[in-house]
């Protein structure tokens, strides 16, 4: 009598996956201003959302704080890649804090751009999620001519004064067809509605999506590596679910897999946040090893080659000579 013939495990690895470079340049400032100034460096919010990372910069001296005001006087505090408001910058100026301004130039681009608008009197329609540190940051540009759409069930509640003078734009950590659809809707209602001058959406928020759903359509089940407060890491498992995947879930690390989640499953989609180190991906990638999942094959879909300076406060600080 024969062997049984086993059917082979694999894991499909998306790439690109991972940091990005707004990512990768922030946790860098913080990392450099530890060196630097010694610690405590004080950041305000997480840094990027991720728990290991915010984790492991405490460990190294960084302190989070939810807002400035807890930051004592005098002392440098660290904003995150997500930006923050003018009112915010106000508030560190009045008391005395040196600022490290660590928002992903992606994000700037955006704020720059609602500024803009509403200095030419635009109605300016943010697309994005109530309560996320970037659209606060972004809506603070221009508050009295922002308006926030969260999602197609709101855009029948959008009011604006003149159609004619109406753009939208968006948090760059969104799902690319989720707010395609969304400014479909919104152009059903306002035919006039201007796009922006390119696409708000970050590059790899896009990359990272194109690339789950190639590992979608060939994985029965998708496991994303991100913390649940990362928008673009919760977007991945919607993209992984639209596209193929039986069942695709958000963990942030490998001890939150289920074991029952791989029963008869043959082929698993890997992919991770923007926010997430590789030092995860590697966990799980051993978690599943020791579960039969022995087979590994990465499957790129685009090439990125994107680097950020860091903030310019920290560049003129490193380059001056040592006293």
């Amino acid at each position: 009598m024969e062997p049984e013939s086993r059917t082979p495990r694999r894991v499909l690895v998306a790439k690109p996956r991972g940091y990005c470079a707004g990512v990768d340049r922030a946790v860098v400032a913080v990392e450099k201003a530890l060196e630097q100034y010694g610690a405590p460096i004080y950041v305000r919010k997480q840094i990027v959302h991720n728990t290991h990372v915010v984790k492991t910069l405490e460990a190294r001296g960084a302190v989070f704080v939810e807002e400035t005001d807890e930051v004592p006087e005098g002392e440098i505090v660290v904003f995150s890649a997500h930006g923050v408001s003018p009112a915010v910058h106000g508030e560190a100026e009045e008391r005395g804090l040196r600022t490290i301004d660590a928002t992903c130039p992606l994000v700037t681009k955006v704020h720059n751009e609602a500024k803009r608008f509403a200095n030419q009197d635009y109605d300016i329609l943010l697309i994005g999620h109530e309560g996320h540190e970037e659209v606060e940051g972004t809506s603070g540009e221009a508050p009295d001519h922002i308006q926030l759409v969260d999602g197609l069930d709101s855009v029948g509640q959008v009011r604006v004064k003149d159609p004619a003078k109406l753009v939208w734009l968006s948090q760059t950590t969104l799902s690319v067809d989720e707010t395609t659809e969304t400014v479909a809707r919104l152009k059903e209602r306002f035919p006039s509605l201007i796009d922006p001058p390119s696409d708000d959406i970050c590059y790899a928020t896009q990359n990272r999506q194109v690339a789950v759903k190639e590992i979608a359509a060939l994985a029965q089940l998708v496991i994303v590596v991100g913390s649940d407060n990362s928008s673009n890491s919760k977007r991945l498992v919607e993209v992984a679910k639209e596209n193929g995947a039986d069942a695709a879930h958000l963990v942030d690390n490998a001890s939150f897999i289920e074991d029952e989640w791989l029963e008869g499953v043959t082929t698993v989609g890997l992919t991770s946040g923007a926010s997430v180190p590789e030092e995860l991906v590697d966990e799980v990638l051993a978690h599943l090893a020791a579960r039969g999942f022995g087979e590994v094959e990465q499957v790129e879909s685009v090439q990125e080659s994107m680097r950020f300076a860091l903030p310019h406060e920290l560049r003129k600080d490193l380059r001056a000579p040592v006293r």
